[in-house]
């Protein structure tokens, strides 16, 4: 073999392949034009799970606005979302808006048809009341904490959220499903979506699986995703825990 053809082997390698996949992503629907307030109602949000939102990925839907919106208007909107840790990669809706979006330097995506639910966002615990002064007696046990307890398969799109506690998963979770809990989470089949545990800063959280497939996993805002769970315990029964500021992945 020449030295020319061996050059022209190694120049059709291929470098990259091209490979179609389901992401979750966030919308950020655009109702009408209240810069303030929608800087206000966006604390607001970002104050109830700030783990949540943290370089998260978001789509600005301009679908259902009614109203003129200004090249300034737009990025007065997107550095609020920046600001508060919200990453805007695109805008959706029709064609009007894009000059708008090329220039914000964004893709346009065209209006959604599928069906959409709104973000279910842990609410901030209520602060206790201040106890009055103790009587010598003997404490009661703790309360058992609240979870719930999903039988059927969690489908792609699907979000599903444990307030206060642990969410039991007894069935398999497809690629672009996500679940969240305040605690633990635990599948017992295949984990193919996004799972985020301790969303509300509990770093005691762990997520444990029977087997680890994977696109996101996350505990109290740390997380990894499938590119990096892949060279480690892939397919295989796991319990993932946070040492630190980073993920440890050990066996069942």
């Amino acid at each position: 073999m020449t030295a020319d053809t061996t050059l022209d082997l190694l120049d059709n390698d291929p470098v990259f392949h091209l490979k179609g996949g389901m992401l979750t992503m966030t919308l950020v629907e655009l109702i009408r034009l209240a810069p303030d307030q929608f800087a206000r109602q966006l604390a607001e949000k970002v104050e109830q799970a700030p783990n949540f939102f943290v370089d998260t990925p978001v789509v600005i839907a301009l679908d259902k606005l009614n109203e003129p919106l200004t090249d300034l208007t737009l990025r007065h909107l997107l550095n609020l979302c920046r600001d508060h840790g919200l990453q805007p990669v695109a805008l959706r809706g029709g064609e009007a808006f894009r000059e708008l979006a090329q220039g914000a330097n964004m893709v346009l995506l065209p209006p959604g048809r599928q069906r959409e639910r709104s973000l279910d966002l842990p609410e901030p615990p209520p602060k206790p009341a201040p106890a009055p002064a103790p009587a010598i007696e003997i404490p009661p046990p703790p309360a058992a904490i609240a979870g719930k307890i999903i039988t059927e398969p969690v489908r792609g799109g699907q979000q599903v959220y444990a307030r206060g506690g642990d969410l039991i998963v007894m069935a398999p979770v497809s690629a672009g499903a996500e679940l969240l809990a305040d605690g633990h989470i635990h599948v017992y089949g295949p984990l193919r979506g996004r799972a985020l545990a301790g969303v509300q800063g509990n770093q005691e959280a762990r997520i444990f699986c029977q087997s680890l497939e994977a696109e996101l996993v996350s505990i109290a805002g740390q997380y990894k995703v499938a590119e990096d769970l892949r060279k480690q315990q892939w397919k295989q029964a796991v319990q993932i825990s946070l040492e630190g500021d980073s993920l440890k992945i050990s066996g069942l």
